[in-house]
């Protein structure tokens, strides 16, 4: 039995992809992770002729918008209308085939989540507790781990939040920083006692530990079930589903006032919202019937929400399927860097469609080929280069193009007559036979690169025909044997058609009207007659385009320019050094002089060599500071400032009779302290 065979239990597919917060657009680490590989599962199921739902919509409650809104002095409204539209119009040029994609700060979702909470309170399945949270008094607010910052008791930074320290990554709780204040008024908040309802995950230990650890041990992939079990393994707490904000689905009880649902309660809840958004009255089929196969596309930062959590949320209910896997994937990192939002170290999604037009299944073959299945994995712009080049252009694209020149050539672009067939060509046939199976099978156990790379070996299936058959020197001499060829060839390519389309649908889509191939499914595929005779071509034109070095260098800059704009920014100035007596200050003399002379100092790249009028007959200093000043003959004339009573130095020969200060920027580098008037040279500064 194959896997397809057995997995017919199921009548319909409810597949869902991680919301991404709307505080900002969809960048390659999204879509390698959640997007591109639920969009391909999505895609085979229609093509085999399933019932299939794709929902998607933006997460527009959290701490992470609010933030932003403040930084940007708006509404949190306002934050969420601006980037889903972004967010949204995005996938829709990527070819990402949600059935519908919405948003958390709709009417419906509020109340399906209010009601959701009021169900599941009313039956009892939460637990009340009170708790000493910080509040500011000035913004008359508690405050969210975001909206604290203080000193980290771990490494010092001053900057940490309430959650965690950015610069040692260490996890924090509010009352574990040093100094803390709030970020909404620089207040020192104080503890404030406050009641919130919790799900207790501690009771659901029990039936949570038989479901995954022994019900989906063999089916769930390794980092899946791993995460899983840890969190198991080390016992589950209850955890809040409330919080003191005045952004997100409000709390429906009478003494809940400036109390919302959290984020990760009310987020998941979305997908069903969203159902009913789309599906009216129908809706429950794709969340109650247990016909329906329910499966969560996600980032491996939200496992435990949609394998632990969001099913405990489920069966608190009582009437929903849990789902029956929950394929996440692991990391994309850029240039051998953490992809960061807040550091801008990101390949956006819109920038992307707008620096290369028509190119969204080259970027789209990258990251599935690239995917980061089973450990992190690494985009870079120059891997980016070589997939289109060397594989879409190279094999992909060439054997089409070869295929449908000669056709035209030789036979007015019309499919020739398949007529005898030889041994290579009947085991041609039969090994196309078996690609629909092999791509299929691995899509439908989430091996997406896998699948992908099946694909890509029929294409190198059909240049291997080509070669072998060699075609175009048959037409004088053989025709018959030409038409066989190059039937056979078109064969290939109306089977490329049907099988790339769910990774590459606007290539298939080139492909289907260049070959004026009616509309087939999965299960049309393997034959060798999808092409009748005398089917007229339409003109060929190229799947892919080359990418030239330029374009690919001018990612790279703009990533360069970002790094250097970051390590500006984390730029801080160094520790004070121990403190020193005036008495000690006061013998250091410090003077200022006119360049009389500056040059290089032979034979040493560093060094510049200062003749200085002191006001005291004049004096030699060397200072290691050519690099930022190429052009040594035009710091004559200007006034510098310098120690007077060093003891003199030989310095590649020269004798340097003090030294001239300097200051490092925070770009690193070295600028001459000069006074911002003119003085008399030799007089002290002090």
């Amino acid at each position: 039995m194959t896997y397809t065979e057995k997995d017919k239990k199921f009548k319909r597919y409810t597949v869902t992809s991680a919301l991404p917060y709307a505080n900002g657009p969809v960048h390659i680490g999204h879509l390698a992770g959640v997007y591109v590989p639920a969009d391909i599962y999505v895609r085979y199921l229609r093509a085999q002729g399933e019932d299939v739902m794709f929902i998607g919509g933006s997460d527009e409650h959290g701490v992470p918008i609010t933030i932003k809104a403040r930084k940007e002095g708006c509404t949190p409204q306002d934050i969420v209308d601006r980037y889903h539209k972004i967010i949204k119009d995005s996938f829709a040029e990527l070819g990402i085939s949600f059935d519908i994609y919405s948003r958390t700060s709709s009417e419906e979702h509020h109340r399906t989540a209010a009601e959701y909470f009021k169900k599941l309170y009313n039956e009892g399945k939460f637990i009340e507790k009170t708790s000493m949270q910080y509040y500011d008094e000035e913004a008359h607010q508690f405050l969210a781990d975001r909206y604290i910052t203080g000193t980290c008791p771990h490494c010092g930074n001053e900057h940490a939040y309430g959650d965690q320290c950015e610069a040692c990554g260490t996890s924090l709780n509010a009352t574990d920083l040093i100094n803390p204040k709030s970020a909404l008024s620089g207040a020192k908040p104080v503890l404030r006692e406050t009641k919130h309802w919790f799900l207790p995950l501690d009771q659901d230990e029990p039936w949570l530990r038989q479901w995954i650890l022994e019900g989906h041990k063999d089916d769930w992939k390794t980092n899946v079930y791993g995460q899983c079990k840890s969190w198991i393994d080390a016992g589950l707490q209850p955890r809040a589903v409330t919080r003191d904000l005045d952004w997100g689905v409000k709390v429906p009880l009478e003494d809940a006032e400036g109390k919302v649902l959290y984020v990760w309660f009310d987020a998941p809840i979305g997908y069903i919202s969203f159902t009913k958004q789309l599906k009216g009255n129908d809706w429950e089929k794709w969340w109650k019937d247990h016909d329906t196969k329910l499966v969560h596309f996600i980032g491996k930062d939200n496992i435990v929400f949609h394998c632990i959590i969001f099913p405990s949320m489920l069966h608190a209910d009582g009437s929903y399927i849990l789902p029956d896997n929950v394929p996440a994937n692991e990391f994309l990192n850029l240039e051998g860097d953490k992809i960061s939002t807040s550091r801008n170290w990101a390949v956006w999604l819109h920038e992307y469609l707008r620096d290369f037009p028509g190119k969204q299944d080259v970027l789209r073959y990258t990251l599935c080929s690239n995917a980061p299945e089973t450990k992190d994995n690494d985009f870079t712009w120059k891997d980016f280069q070589l997939k289109n080049n060397s594989e879409l252009v190279a094999i992909l694209g060439n054997f089409v193009n070869r295929t449908v020149v000669l056709t035209h050539k030789f036979f007015e672009g019309r499919v020739p007559a398949q007529g005898k067939l030889t041994e290579l060509d009947n085991d041609v046939i039969a090994e196309l036979k078996t690609f629909p199976e092999r791509i299929g099978r691995s899509i439908e156990t989430y091996r997406f690169r896998e699948a992908l790379a099946e694909m890509m070996n029929l294409a190198r299936l059909g240049n291997k025909y080509l070669t072998e058959t060699e075609p175009w020197k048959l037409f004088k001499t053989d025709p018959e044997r030409t038409a066989t060829a190059l039937n056979l060839a078109l064969q290939i390519c109306a089977n490329l058609a049907v099988l790339c389309a769910p990774f590459l649908p606007f290539t298939a889509d080139k492909m289907h009207r260049m070959l004026n191939l009616q509309a087939l499914g999965w299960r049309d595929a393997g034959r060798s007659d999808l092409l009748t005779e005398g089917t007229l071509l339409e003109q060929p034109e190229l799947l892919f385009e080359k990418i030239e070095d330029t374009a690919i260098e001018a990612q790279v800059n703009r990533l360069l320019e970002t790094k250097k704009q970051n390590e500006l920014n984390a730029w801080q100035p160094a520790t004070v050094k121990e403190k020193v007596s005036f008495d000690d200050f006061g013998k250091v003399d410090i003077r200022v002089g006119t360049v009389m002379e500056c040059s290089k100092v032979p034979k040493a790249d560093k060094l510049l060599q200062f003749k200085i009028d002191d006001g005291m007959g004049g004096r030699t200093i060397v200072s290691g500071i050519a690099k930022y000043y190429p052009e040594p003959e035009k710091l004559v004339g200007k006034q510098v400032c310098f120690i007077a009573n060093f003891e003199p130095r030989k310095l590649k020969g020269v004798v340097s009779e003090g030294m001239i200060l300097s200051a490092e920027d925070k770009d690193g580098r070295l600028v001459l302290i000069t006074p911002s008037q003119l003085v008399t040279s030799g007089v002290n500064v002090g």
